[in-house]
């Protein structure tokens, strides 16, 4: 099985401020110490390969993390950020009093950002583009450089959680989440939003009966 770090890009000057989506945003003085404090944490994992979503923030993020590894980072178009359209760079505090807003918390499954893609084609492909990666690397630990509401969408869908539930899984910048993807076994999810100690842990034992 694949052991799959997905970590969040670390913060820019609008993180928290606005949907950012698929701007040029590089990271603040803030993002860059998170992005050296996550390589830290990632300096004694051994990993196979490193991706990410080919925007600023995320491929800048992945960059510092991979320079430690000695690798370098792949572009993955399927973990681009959601494509908000007419949303995008949209304050955060005026999409709040948008009609559309309390679907997007508790229906988003319906959502269709104006002018963008649906949540639900976020989702399925950012599951494909992951299932590729886990493809190439069938028993390596690979970095997955992404977003928020991507990565909370992946968990669901490794979780079997109805993507109206993803609202509720909280993913913070520069924080980690660990899943264990392969044939022959149910996927794993090992850590949620980690932003401590990211050695992986051992594999896990099959456990007999009789």
């Amino acid at each position: 099985m694949s052991t799959l770090l997905l970590l969040r890009h670390a913060t820019t000057a609008a993180t928290g401020k606005t949907l950012g989506g698929r701007t040029e945003a590089p990271l603040d003085e803030g993002g860059r110490a998170q992005a050296a404090a996550a390589a830290e944490r990632l300096a004694g994992v051994k990993l196979a390969a490193v991706y990410a979503s080919p925007l600023t923030r995320t491929m800048e993020t992945a960059r510092i993390v991979a320079a430690s590894h000695g690798l370098g980072v792949r572009p993955a178009e399927g973990l681009l950020e959601v494509e908000y359209g007419t949303w995008t760079d949209k304050p955060l505090a005026q999409a709040a009093k948008t009609k559309l807003w309390p679907l997007i918390q508790q229906r988003p499954s319906q959502v269709t950002f104006p002018g963008g893609e649906t949540i639900r084609g976020m989702q399925l492909r950012a599951v494909d583009a992951i299932e590729e990666i886990v493809a190439r690397h069938p028993k390596g630990t690979v970095l997955a450089v992404s977003h928020a509401d991507v990565i909370k969408a992946v968990v669901s869908h490794y979780l079997g959680q109805p993507l109206d539930l993803f609202q509720r899984i909280a993913i913070a910048p520069a924080s980690v989440t660990v899943l264990r993807v392969g044939e022959g076994m149910p996927p794993m999810l090992l850590r949620l939003n980690d932003d401590g100690h990211l050695a992986p842990p051992p594999p896990r034992r099959t456990v007999r009966n009789g």
